[in-house]
This record gives structure tokens, sequence and C-alpha cells, in this order.
């Protein structure tokens, strides 16, 4: 499991960084962008995405993982007025994750956990916010780029640039990734 786990925490950094790549690019007031009243801004999904990782990976291995104090329904309301503040909950929502797998040892394989009373293995219950978070990071990335329009920096393969990158990639094996 110690591969796994690795793995995983290695994806979860990856879409943690894809995110910061998408807010360095905004201004302030872009965070709390809606495209419509149905839709929401970047600051009400990184709310929801911090009370979700707080109460999945609280005490992720002895209580459930929808806390009794979570109120997800006020998640989706604008209550978040600055780009501190909506980084203060990025960052607690991470780190309360980060902390919880990096501290997973070997007998805690062997465990259920329970989200909403449904039990699952430890590997499933990361796998369940795997698909989750990523999820949520692909809406915040996408309002990204409907905000900055043609000034958009690709967090990947610039459009019309694979020959490139893969030429690139190809001359120097040992680049990784950026």
């Amino acid at each position: 499991m110690d591969i796994y786990l690795k793995s995983a925490i290695t994806q979860f950094a990856y879409y943690k960084k894809l995110g910061e790549k998408t807010f360095a690019q905004l201004n302030d007031a872009d965070l709390f962008w809606q495209f419509n009243a149905e839709s929401n801004s970047i600051a009400v999904i990184i709310k929801h995405l911090s009370g979700n990782m707080l109460s999945r990976w609280t005490n992720f291995l002895i209580t459930d993982g929808e806390k009794e104090w979570r109120n997800r329904d006020t998640e989706f309301e604008e209550t978040i007025n600055t780009r501190e503040q909506i980084m203060a909950a990025w960052d607690q929502g991470w780190d309360c994750l980060f902390n919880a797998l990096n501290s997973l040892t070997a007998e805690d394989w062997k465990k259920t956990v329970k989200i909403r009373n449904e039990p699952h293995r430890i590997e499933d219950a990361i796998n369940r916010q795997l698909a989750h978070y990523p999820y949520h990071i692909g809406q915040i990335v996408f309002i990204g780029k409907m905000i900055t329009g043609s000034k958009w920096q690709s967090l990947s393969i610039p459009k019309g640039n694979s020959d490139k990158y893969n030429a690139d990639k190809f001359a120097n094996p040992g680049d990784t990734f950026k």
C-alpha cells in the first residue's frame, strides 16, 4: 500500500497545484465571479472543497467522514469575502488531507472507515476523494479560462504545441511534466 499511498498523495498534490496555478492568473474579484445565479464562483467551490476535506479527513480512521458539525448546504453560500479567506480555507482543507494521509500506518490499511455511514476500505475512501476533488478543480480551471479568455496561460500543453512538446520530451526524456 506504500506505493499506492505515495501515488495518491502525488495525485492530490498535482490537482492542488492546478488550482493554485489558476488562482495566480486571476484577480481578487475574479474569484467571486459567477456565470449565472445557478453556478458557483471559485470562492464557493473552494469553500465546499475545504468543508468536504475537513469533514472527510478529520479523525479519518475513527469517525464517520460526514461530521455532525459540517453544514454542507452553507458551503454553497457566498460568505467568504477576500482572497486571504479563500486561500486560508483552501490551505486548511489540503493540510487536513495531507496530514491524514501522511499519518497512515501499515496497520491502518486493514481498517474500514465510514462515509455517510457507508463502509469503505481505506483505498476506496481515498479513491472517492481522488474522483471528487479533481472534478471541482476542473471546474475552477474552466471558470479561470472563461474569465481570462485569450490571456489564459495553459496549465499543460498549450493548444497547437503538442508536436513541440513531444519533440522536447523525447530530446530530454528525464524532464518532468510542468
